[in-house]
């Protein structure tokens, strides 16, 4: 080899050696890579699809027409009439909450996801409102199993600061002014964050973030779970689900008498049959009515 050619040998070495980065560096753009993969996770979200065919086969309300599903969209258009206006028309309920709705029961199994997403997708056919789902059921959660939508980041990852901004764990859906927050992941401190001061916060930014909003609860049942109770002061309603020829009344009677007396509270009747029943299992008699006297 030539002395000229191991010149330019030597030159090309050293400038592939000025071209190519630290170790450190690459390690550093490894690292904002996966920042960036991670925050477009975030902020990419997907649209969660709900089937039609799912939610009648668990006799829900869908847009399959059958004799069901108008009767059932009957009952809870008269049950979203009483929320919706004492949500948005001045009255003795605290604007400040009005439109943050809690549904429970006093104890598990007696229908209050099936209630929650019913009136979710009721309150999602008005034209000039939206309606957020939030499943802060964390200990036992079921809107996402039900509507088979999958797991996301939601609830959970808010109260613990995995994102600060709300609008990271709210998900539009394919149904038009219908949006889910999900339980998110599970975690062992989920009873003291549904309890927690940032729990209060969120439903302060909710009310005051989306005015126009009716935001539903599916929270646990009241009996044995404290957080519910504390969760009952943070809003302005509550729909208590009762379940005909199971519910006991005193169990009712046990549950409210640990509500906030400025929470209006409202029942609904499920499982009361009087015509065919859904393959769920659910009945189409439902009641409302308020609690003037919390003692009778």
């Amino acid at each position: 080899m030539s002395t000229i050619e191991k010149a330019m040998g030597k030159l090309a070495q050293q400038a592939q050696a000025k071209e190519k980065p630290p170790e450190s560096a690459v390690e550093d753009q490894q690292v904002a890579a996966a920042n960036f993969s991670a925050n477009a996770s975030v902020k990419d979200k997907p649209v969660l699809q709900i089937d039609s065919a799912v939610l009648k086969r668990l006799g829900m309300l869908s847009d399959i027409r059958s004799r069901e599903t108008r009767v059932l969209s009957d009952e809870y258009r008269g049950i979203k009439r009483k929320l919706l206006k004492n949500a948005f028309e001045p009255g003795l309920i605290p604007q400040n909450k009005s439109n943050l709705i809690m549904v429970t029961s006093a104890n598990p199994g007696e229908g209050k996801t099936f209630t929650s997403i019913n009136l979710a997708l009721s309150l999602a056919l008005e034209k000039d409102k939206t309606v957020l789902l939030i499943d802060s059921d964390v200990l036992k959660p079921t809107v996402s199993k039900t509507l088979g939508i999958g797991q996301h980041m939601g609830l959970m990852e808010y109260l613990l600061g995995q994102t600060d901004d709300v609008a990271d764990v709210i998900y539009h859906t394919n149904i038009p002014n219908l949006r889910i927050m999900p339980a998110g992941m599970p975690h062992h401190l989920s009873n003291e964050l549904l309890a927690s001061e940032k729990m209060r916060s969120l439903t302060e930014e909710l009310n005051s973030r989306y005015s126009d909003r009716v935001v539903l609860f599916d929270s646990p049942p009241v009996l044995g779970v404290n957080e519910t109770v504390v969760l009952s002061n943070f809003v302005g309603q509550a729909v208590v689900v009762v379940e005909q020829d199971k519910t006991k009344l005193a169990a009712v009677k046990s549950a409210v008498l640990q509500f906030s007396e400025e929470l209006a509270i409202g029942y609904v009747m499920n499982k009361a049959v009087h015509g065919k029943t859904g393959t769920y299992g659910y009945g189409y008699g439902y009641g409302y009515g308020y609690e003037e006297e919390r003692s009778a």
